[in-house]
């Protein structure tokens, strides 16, 4: 019996495939999984963007509210709403 119960004790803590160590990486493991998930998402949105911006339409628009570009012989009206503005804290 005490040769079983050291056998055990062996297996579970000291031993180089020990199931600690199980554990641990069936956790890195998981995790991996769930960041190949998430990247996957993004790939999946950055694709949809990709084709998106295949429309020179789609371009432009993007390009005129993200980066705040112009076509030559225009002017551009930034509008803020009072709530939109950020205030700063006062210490």
């Amino acid at each position: 019996m005490l040769i079983l119960v050291l056998f055990i004790v062996w297996m579970i803590f000291f031993d180089a495939n020990s199931y600690l160590i199980h554990h641990e990486l069936d956790s890195d493991i998981n995790a991996l999984e769930d960041n190949a998930e998430f990247y996957q998402k993004e790939i999946d949105q950055d694709k949809s963007f990709i084709k998106k911006m295949e429309d020179s339409g789609e371009m432009e628009k993007f390009a005129r509210e993200k980066y705040y570009l112009k076509k030559e012989n225009e002017d551009i009206y930034i509008i803020e709403n009072e709530d939109s503005i950020k205030k700063e804290e006062k210490r």
